[in-house]
């Protein structure tokens, strides 16, 4: 991370810019799209943010990268990161190099510790549970897996309404439900189905269905479905974007058409979501951040 953005973010003790750092890298190199939308906030604004999306990545590769590894394994090596996290929240900070910088965001920013709670919650949930029966079962694990995220970036994004929060759960759902959408084969390999098994049995779908990975009439309208509730949760959710300073609206409605534009994808590719993997193209990227860039631009300089 350039010194500038460090600078500008008021982080100078060399071990935490060192985390930062490295919170950086990670958010680089595993979620594009994200970073990429990070990059028309304040200079800064940005190590904040990349401190929260690295340990969520942090932990998430705990639960899904280490599959050779045994459940109960896993499910300590999560327990472990938590209990040093909190604890060195309570102290104030930490030698991790991941919790460092994360603790540091979230002691600044003043984000509020039950956000943490619920995340880690969710990825030990998702160690264990490999379907949820209903939408009401899979809410729980979209607000810890998703919605927390969105709920701890808030405050850096300085809003003018505590309004700002609700909307911004909104739209960590659609995130999150855009990517089941996207993800559904991908998820198969890990023996997982996230889509409720009582609305897909209500086009005619059942488990069994999805893992033989054929896209039949019906799958395509239980999708169908999926993605108009990810457009409703979209549309909801835009109001809470003029909330937010001025110089960070740019960033989340980048973000906004970006991630929720996997569902156009999906459509685009016929639903077949077994044999492609549903992506938003560069020219469309660009085509939404070349605008995005210069509307914050615009914004830092008044």
């Amino acid at each position: 991370m350039r010194s500038r953005q460090l600078d500008a973010a008021g982080i100078t003790d060399p071990e935490l810019r060192a985390s930062y750092e490295y919170c950086k890298k990670i958010n680089a190199e595993h979620g594009k799209t994200y970073y990429l939308a990070t990059l028309l906030l304040p200079p800064q604004k940005r190590p904040f943010v990349h401190s929260l999306y690295a340990f969520a990545r942090y932990a998430d590769e705990i639960v899904d990268s280490l599959d050779s590894q045994p459940v109960e394994q896993r499910s300590q090596a999560l327990t472990d990161l938590a209990d040093r996290f909190f604890v060195d929240l309570a102290r104030g900070s930490s030698a991790h190099p991941v919790c460092a910088a994360t603790v540091d965001t979230a002691l600044r920013w003043g984000i509020p510790t039950a956000h943490f709670e619920a995340f880690i919650e969710s990825m030990q949930m998702d160690l264990y549970i490999d379907h949820y029966d209903t939408y009401a079962d899979l809410e729980k694990y979209v607000y810890g897996s998703a919605a927390v995220i969105g709920l701890q970036m808030v405050p850096i994004l300085e809003p003018s309404s505590e309004r700002a929060y609700g909307y911004a759960k909104d739209l960590g759902f659609a995130f999150q439900l855009a990517n089941f959408i996207r993800d559904v084969g991908e998820d198969l390999q890990r023996q997982r189905i996230y889509l409720p098994l009582d609305e897909l049995a209500s086009f005619g779908v059942s488990p069994e269905d999805v893992r033989a990975r054929v896209v039949t009439d019906q799958f395509r309208e239980a999708l169908k479905f999926q993605i108009a509730r990810v457009r409703r949760l979209e549309s909801a959710s835009r109001p809470g974007i003029e909330l937010l300073a001025p110089d960070s609206q740019p960033c989340i409605e980048t973000a906004r058409i970006l991630y929720c534009g996997i569902v156009d994808e999906v459509e685009k590719i016929d639903y077949q979501v077994f044999t492609k993997r549903a992506k938003v193209p560069l020219a469309r990227r660009l085509a939404v951040a070349v605008p995005g860039w210069q509307k914050a631009r615009r914004a830092r300089r008044r």
